[in-house]
């Protein structure tokens, strides 16, 4: 937890902002939700436990953060829908836009970068609560891909 007053609000206006552009995500699909909830919770949890608190236990986004904190998991659907979003937006760059050929290197190395960390996290086999598994039983309910 932060100790200095005013890091300790830009964390608490940075967990707001983050939280609020991640609600905004689930309902307009360009926006990811995944991220921006796990800045959130980051943000929340270095400047208000309260607030990091009533996050983990909000019902559709606490089991996501929790998964994240606790094992560096992502579900396979937020990583399916983060993929197709993730090609189809950089595709549209490529193509469509007028971009260096140095832009488009970049912007193929990020993508392929950012893919390869997503599809490397392990996924949960199923949603974990606070109270269900102990540490020992929580390798039992991951699955690393490649």
């Amino acid at each position: 937890m932060i100790q200095s007053t005013i890091l300790k609000f830009v964390a608490m206006v940075s967990g707001w902002t983050s939280l609020i552009l991640g609600i905004i995500g689930i309902f307009l699909p360009l926006l990811p939700t995944t991220p921006f909830v796990l800045l959130a919770a980051y943000c929340f949890s270095k400047s208000s436990p309260r607030l990091h608190r009533w996050l983990l236990n909000q019902p559709r986004l606490g089991p996501m953060i929790q998964n994240w904190e606790r094992h560096g998991s992502i579900s396979q659907s937020a990583k399916v829908t983060a993929t197709v979003l993730i090609i189809g937006l950089f595709s549209f760059s490529l193509w469509h836009l007028t971009l260096s050929a140095l832009f488009k290197g970049v912007l193929v190395c990020i993508g392929t970068g950012v893919l390869c960390f997503l599809w490397t996290r392990p996924v949960p086999l199923r949603h974990l609560d606070e109270f269900s598994n102990s540490p020992a039983d929580a390798r039992k309910n991951l699955v690393r891909l490649g």
